[in-house]
């Protein structure tokens, strides 16, 4: 099951990524600045996974990624650069599955002796959070 969690920015906005099962991840947000409007954003993506919500684009240096799309038009997150049109799809298609019914987590980031890492919001720590 995906995973989508919340992230602070460093200029106190907030935004969010969808993971897949893997940990890998498939999309981004555009930075909102409430944590409520990151959640709205959250529950549009949520929805908003019908085909005509993916906007499949090409970048100026050739490859290949997509922006989901919510239902007025507004760009919720764009994907990774990908090497082929087939990732590119293997990529919608893991959004389209994985965001329905992915859980949602802030990920606060706490430092520790040694630079460990943790992400704190989901049912225990997590020592996977991306800063």
């Amino acid at each position: 099951m995906g995973k989508y969690q919340i992230k602070k920015t460093s200029n106190d906005q907030f935004r969010w990524t969808l993971k897949a099962s893997n940990g890998e991840i498939l999309i981004t947000s555009e930075t909102y600045t409430t944590k409520q409007n990151c959640q709205n954003g959250i529950e549009s993506s949520k929805s908003c996974v019908a085909d005509t919500n993916f906007e499949r684009k090409v970048s100026k240096s050739g490859e290949p990624f997509f922006n989901q799309i919510a239902n007025n038009y507004q760009v919720l997150g764009t994907s990774e650069m990908y090497s082929s049109i087939a990732n590119r799809e293997g990529g919608v298609e893991s959004v389209k599955r994985n965001a329905p019914n992915a859980t949602i987590g802030d990920c606060f980031v706490i430092k520790l002796k040694q630079n460990h890492k943790f992400c704190l919001g989901f049912s225990t720590a997590r020592p996977d959070c991306d800063n």
